[in-house]
């Protein structure tokens, strides 16, 4: 059960090099660290929309960024323009 545990880590810091993500850091900041994501995914859309413009809050779940570096893939959610979560998982 410890592998398990070792293996999927959600937390609220991600040591990039000498460098420390957290939750409530920008986006900016996110791609600074780790660069444009391999792909982003919207779990839950909200209904409205204005010009163009799709407003993603709590309640609909934000956006997740994923990223492969080094034998991981690193999930990064964003809601409201800032790191609320991250999970990095070892392959």
């Amino acid at each position: 059960m410890f592998t398990l545990a070792a293996a999927a880590q959600a937390s609220s810091t991600l040591r990039v090099g000498s460098q420390v993500l957290v939750a409530g850091d920008s986006r900016e900041r996110v791609i600074e660290l780790l660069g444009k994501p391999s792909s982003k995914l919207h779990p839950r859309k909200s209904r409205g929309h204005r010009r163009g413009v799709q407003v993603i809050d709590r309640n609909t779940g934000g956006e997740r960024w994923r990223y492969r570096r080094d034998g991981h893939v690193t999930v990064v959610t964003i809601v409201d323009g800032r790191v609320t979560d991250i999970d990095d998982r070892k392959l």
